[in-house]
């Protein structure tokens, strides 16, 4: 019988390796794992690679694992957000790498990842500071700059609901960056606030199939980001 609950945060989180490449979900408070991620600093996995929209705001979820000092790289989209003085500190004191990644690029390297697709040319980043060591081609006039896949080793993701298979639904905004990260990592781990009996979610409304969970946790009443805890 497959069923890919775990009893506990810890018991979701085990294993996780250091210099893992972290896949964290956000794209608002919809979709940020805060459980997961306090879940993590816990475990103890050290020199991380976070992969993340943003770097959290004021000192909690992913500025809170920044902070922790478990993480030597950040890959995102926008560091520099409203709140975001974890970040700021560090850069400037040198205790983070910083990989910034447009983010329809870094939606479709991770999509890539999950896709097999060995990379891709974007015109996004053509011509700027980002494009520096990648290959550019000119295609019909226009610069386009190749993009690899984004591969992790885990991904950590906010569901609304899940079975003991690991299908899933998303609350809102959730489903921007959760569906395509549990795709593209080895290991997928979910907090979800439902579970459900099999055959409780309409097969028409899975978004991520149970083929892309490993492991899922119940948690019924999910801080929101940006509380402290």
């Amino acid at each position: 019988m497959i069923d890919k609950q775990k009893a506990s945060l810890a018991e979701a989180m085990a294993g996780i390796k250091d210099g893992a490449v972290v896949l964290i979900a956000g794209f608002g408070n919809s979709g940020i794992p805060v459980e997961l991620i306090d879940a993590l600093i816990e475990q103890g996995a050290k020199d991380l690679t976070v992969v993340s929209n943003n770097a959290g705001s004021g000192r909690t979820d992913v500025a809170k694992l920044l902070a922790s000092g478990h993480v030597r790289k950040l890959v995102c989209s926008y560091p520099r957000t409203s709140g975001s003085v974890v970040f700021e500190e560090m850069y400037s004191a040198g205790r983070l790498e910083l990989e910034l990644v447009p983010q329809g690029t870094l939606s479709e390297r991770l999509r890539a990842a999950a896709a097999g697709i060995g990379g891709f040319y974007t015109p996004t980043a053509a011509g700027t500071k980002l494009a520096a060591g990648k290959e550019t081609r000119t295609l019909n006039g226009r610069d386009y700059v190749l993009e690899m896949p984004l591969k992790g080793d885990v991904a950590l993701i906010k569901a609304e609901h899940a079975d003991r298979w690991g299908n899933l639904t998303y609350r809102l905004a959730a489903r921007n960056f959760g569906p395509t990260m549990a795709a593209a990592a080895d290991l997928t781990i979910v907090q979800a606030r439902h579970i459900v009996e099999l055959g409780g979610i309409d097969p028409e409304q899975v978004v991520t199939p149970g083929l892309f969970v490993d492991r899922v946790v119940h948690v019924p009443n999910p801080k929101q980001a940006g509380t402290p805890g």
